[in-house]
């Protein structure tokens, strides 16, 4: 499995990103990225642009899978999640209104 992670561009020299821990990251799948953008990297390639809040979310989410293998409580991560609900997508909602069980 491969995880994404969120990188902040410090500087662009054509095709080639620097990220704040000095590595570099291919952008040709990003070619509009700048300095101080927000990428998802996947094995030294930019897969796509991240809004600042996006990428806060993803980071808040593999500091909180980190704390919980070292066997830390979670309290507080996923705030995003929590006092709600779960929902489906729009599409399986549908199904399941229509009283589809099975696919």
């Amino acid at each position: 499995m491969c995880i994404g992670i969120p990188l902040r561009l410090t500087g662009v020299d054509g095709v080639v990103g620097r990220v704040e821990d000095g590595s570099a990251v291919d952008l040709s799948l990003v070619p509009e990225a700048a300095t101080g953008d927000w990428v998802l990297g996947f094995l030294g390639a930019a897969r796509r642009m991240l809004e600042p809040e996006e990428a806060a979310q993803i980071l808040d989410a593999l500091a909180a899978m980190a704390a919980a293998l070292d066997g830390e409580t979670l309290d507080g991560a996923f705030a995003d999640l929590t006092g709600r609900e779960p929902t489906l997508p729009p599409h399986l909602e549908a199904a399941r209104a229509a009283g589809l069980t099975e696919a």
